[in-house]
């Protein structure tokens, strides 16, 4: 269960006083997301509907202008990290995150300082609920509000952005970092990945993520090479079809006529469609709050066959929980290879289920499942 955001924040406070012995100058926060529809969709310029979760990334700052180097502590890695704020250079560590934001900000104009940084967060690792987009979100945050930079939520959505792409080398599209910076308490967050364009979409679903236990890094996973596929995907459709700009802008008329071999022509499908699906989504949002099962579902289906992105535990979970009463829908989310689904539905349906299914699922794998129930959260903010 989340934590008590009133205890995090004092908890970020009382961790980087014990860090490094003096009072943080700023705290800000970021969640972490859950896509509930529109997978793959963020980099072939494509629409996306996630939610931020009400589990939360905390990092707190102070200006450490005398120093050579910045610091930075977590309270869930041992080792305490340095890089110069002046020049970040890139190590390997988990603080590339927060030093790919420094130069980012360093690159936009800001002059950043020195800095002690420590991070807290309950959002899971590893899992595809975008822990590292809270980090990169939550940084940005508490530095340029340090700096009075004056730095939109959008503004620190596309520098974290950058950071992870940039400065870490992970192909994301913007889904992440928007969906941590800008969601709202009861709404999904549409996003048109072409133009950053976004729009908030009444939500009243409550949420049943599955983590399946198997970890998947983007930067070890096929991600990359989806990516590219769908590159050349885009490349042969446009040879007909040169105004078709994004993967996500063609029709299924469009990938029939392009000359595409059989793996090229099950992603551009995937792609094409699911960009459909969103948009019923968001209609079906609009007018009653939910999203019909079927179409999380379809989704899920075309991830499996037509992707290839899913694995043999979330397609368990797919078809297991839709055996209990009042379960509406079901589908892998934060990009397969392991990680989360999600279910819909009726709230005491979702609480009746996680229980069996995690004892069920204990039996048939071997890892340790986890759930959380969540609704749609606020995104990134300063605390008091």
């Amino acid at each position: 269960m989340p934590l008590d955001k009133r205890m995090n924040s004092v908890f970020a406070r009382t961790f980087f006083i014990d860090s490094f012995g003096e009072e943080p100058q700023r705290v800000a926060s970021a969640p972490g997301r859950v896509n509930l529809i529109g997978e793959h969709m963020d980099y072939n310029g494509g629409e996306v509907l996630p939610i931020a979760i009400d589990h939360r990334t905390y990092v707190a700052v102070r200006a450490a202008p005398g120093r050579d180097v910045s610091r930075v502590a977590s309270a869930t890695h041992e080792r305490m990290g340095t890089f110069d704020a002046r020049e970040p250079v890139r190590s390997g560590e988990w603080w590339d995150y927060i030093a790919g934001v420094v130069r980012e900000l360093s690159e936009s104009g800001a002059r950043v300082p020195q800095l002690d940084i420590a991070v807290s967060s309950d959002v899971p690792a590893g899992a595809g609920l975008s822990s590292s987009a809270a980090l990169e979100v939550a940084t940005a945050f508490a530095i340029a509000d340090l700096l009075g930079l004056g730095l939109s939520a959008q503004q620190a959505a596309e520098a974290a952005w950058r950071a992870e792409t940039g400065f870490v080398g992970v192909p994301c599209g913007i889904m992440d970092q928007f969906a941590s910076a800008l969601a709202r308490e009861g709404s999904a967050l549409h996003i048109w990945c072409d133009t950053m364009r976004t729009e908030h979409v009444r939500c009243n679903e409550h949420v049943l993520i599955f983590d399946t236990g198997v970890s998947r890094g983007l930067r070890q996973s096929a991600f990359a090479t989806r990516r590219s596929e769908c590159a050349l995907a885009l490349a042969a459709i446009q040879r007909e079809h040169p105004e078709v700009r994004e993967l996500a802008h063609a029709t299924m008329s469009d990938v029939s006529a392009g000359v595409l071999d059989p793996v090229l022509r099950e992603r551009a499908t995937h792609v094409v469609e699911e960009n459909v699906r969103v948009k019923l989504a968001v209609a079906a949002l609009e007018e009653t709050g939910i999203i019909p099962g079927e179409l999380l579902l379809a989704s899920h289906a075309s991830l499996r066959d037509l992707y290839e992105c899913s694995s043999p535990e979330l397609d368990w979970f797919v078809e297991r929980v839709q055996a209990f009463p009042g379960i509406r829908g079901a589908r892998l989310t934060g990009a397969g290879w392991g990680g989360c689904a999600i279910a819909t539905g009726a709230p005491e349906a979702l609480s009746a289920a996680v229980r069996p299914l995690e004892a069920a699922y204990a039996r048939e794998f071997p890892h340790r499942a986890r759930s959380w129930i969540v609704r749609p959260a606020t995104g990134a903010r300063i605390e008091e």
